[in-house]
């Protein structure tokens, strides 16, 4: 992957010292960023953003030929949640991979020289003879079967939050009550939100979004920002 300044980019926190954070980036090496980069204004708890091998994703602010500079407090919630919305297509379709070919970093390799690796993988499930391009037909076949039986099985579930605030730290206090797992976010207008996530079935669905949303009510009331669940 060829790194341009601007480029927002997954990261894992790989050590902090002092107040540098170094990280890996995903399929590109290393950087890192300074204290300064991590949020704005004054930081209560360092963890909330930053920690070993947390993910975190960065904006790049500088290349130089010994390091690149990153920053986490200049990503928008738009681009955050692009980056992983991609990275977890991208690690979805590599556990596709492993059981039908022998070497699947070579195959995804491959992939990267001519697509975006999550673009590829919407197009292969609409287009599985695209598929043959990189591997045998019968390891095509195979991969194909798995990506339409991946989208049947999926069952999605979606809830509605509203959640304000006039603090100084505002964004940073968002930002935290939304980080939580398992679960996507969009952001509607007017302070709402849609929460969603996916699962074999709907009870699955409904039990890991109602997890997350009682993780991020607990989280608003720490912070003491306004939260509310918009029920149908």
């Amino acid at each position: 992957m060829n790194l341009k300044e601007d480029d927002v980019v997954m990261c894992t926190v790989r050590a902090i010292e002092g107040t540098t954070i170094f990280v890996d980036i995903e399929g590109s090496g290393r950087g890192m960023l300074m204290m300064s980069e991590v949020a704005a204004g004054r930081i209560r708890n360092l963890r909330e953003y930053v920690s070993p091998n947390k993910k975190i994703v960065c904006k790049i602010l500088k290349i130089s030929p010994n390091q690149v500079e990153l920053s986490l407090r200049r990503v928008t919630g738009k681009e955050r949640e692009e980056v992983i919305n991609k990275f977890k297509k991208e690690q979805t379709f590599a556990g596709m991979l492993k059981p039908v070919v022998k070497e699947p970093a070579k195959i995804i390799e491959k992939i990267k020289e001519k697509y975006e690796l999550a673009e590829f993988v919407d197009q292969a499930r609409e287009n599985p003879k695209i598929l043959i391009e990189f591997m045998k037909k019968e390891e095509a076949e195979k991969l194909s079967k798995i990506l339409l039986e991946k989208r049947e099985k999926e069952k999605e579930a979606r809830k509605i939050i509203t959640i304000k605030t006039d603090g100084e730290s505002g964004v940073n206090d968002i930002q935290y009550t939304l980080s939580v797992p398992e679960v996507e976010i969009k952001y509607l207008g007017s302070s709402q939100f849609l929460i969603t996530t996916t699962a074999k079935d709907f009870k699955e669905a409904n039990t890991k979004i109602n997890t997350a949303i009682e993780e991020m009510e607990k989280r608003a009331k720490e912070r003491k920002i306004f939260f509310e669940l918009k029920e149908k």
